[in-house]
């Protein structure tokens, strides 16, 4: 898929199901991609997506292989990408609660949440607060808690240094060359690495730096258990951002099913077969 651009070659997109916009009452509009399968009796997974990306940067490797069996609804959280624009402090449980009330005005009884990074607290919290709404849970390369040490806490104190080159402009040319970088010559996403940048650039600074806050404050360890959902893990064993150890724990608190894959934590760019095909292996462990 391409785009136009006002000059130079066209934009190189992936596949993208349907984009479109609701206005959740007393709180602003939101941005989602919406993806019906041809059986109506498919699951409908609610993809969630990690901190500084959106639905598209998370999931779009993975799209067309869960668009094969299942109906989905990708949200842009607050803040991120398309997201909800407004003044409210960016809160992980208002969050949760942006993706219920979607859910709830599309109709959706339930849904199989998937949430990647960011997208596993958003998850838990959403089950916690809304269990009539989720049915299982797929968490991948995310953690029970983010603030056990005293190195964690205060790292996340300090992420309000990330403002100031989120606003700069050359930050998208620097995120050009680190994609690249990261992906390697040769790479099937290299096409995309200017439509990658471009939707990184969508972000808004202040509410990503409020997001990093937010998962600095998180902790499920009091509540995980007692959720009591059929739950599934990816595992990212060679992680560098959250560590294995810490997803094995969250693993061990939801009883869940596990699938490992050693990479690290931008698995769905760099490794994007593998991340599509163990998603699609989680989803398929809980419903079948």
């Amino acid at each position: 898929m391409t785009a136009a651009t006002e000059s130079g070659p066209p934009l190189f997109m992936p596949w993208l199901p349907p984009g479109h916009t609701m206005v959740l009452q007393g709180r602003g509009e939101v941005f989602y991609r919406h993806h019906q399968h041809a059986n109506p009796a498919a699951p409908t997974l609610l993809l969630l997506h990690g901190w500084t990306a959106s639905a598209d940067l998370q999931f779009f490797t993975a799209y067309e292989a869960l668009a094969e069996h299942y109906s989905f609804v990708a949200i842009d959280h607050r803040g991120h990408g398309r997201g909800l624009r407004g003044p409210q402090k960016f809160d992980l449980a208002d969050v949760a609660d942006d993706a219920a009330l979607l859910v709830q005005g599309l109709g959706i009884p339930q849904v199989v949440t998937v949430g990647y990074s960011m997208g596993g607290p958003i998850s838990l919290l959403l089950a916690l607060r809304h269990p009539e709404l989720v049915q299982a849970m797929v968490v991948q390369a995310t953690a029970l808690e983010w603030r056990a040490s005293l190195y964690e806490r205060m790292r996340w104190k300090t992420v309000h240094v990330m403002g100031p080159m989120l606003r700069s402009g050359v930050f998208p040319r620097w995120m050009r060359w680190g994609i690249r970088r990261l992906l390697g010559p040769n790479h099937p996403l290299q096409q995309y690495v200017p439509w990658l940048a471009a939707e990184l650039h969508r972000n808004d600074a202040f509410n990503v730096v409020q997001a990093g806050q937010s998962l600095g404050r998180y902790d499920a360890r009091e509540f995980a258990l007692a959720l009591a959902k059929p739950a599934a893990s990816l595992i990212t064993t060679r992680d560098r951002l959250v560590k294995p150890r810490k997803q094995r724990a969250l693993a061990t608190a939801l009883n869940a099913h596990v699938v490992e894959v050693a990479d690290d934590h931008l698995l769905s760019w760099t490794s994007p077969d593998e991340f599509a095909k163990a998603t699609v292996q989680l989803v398929q462990h809980l419903v079948g």
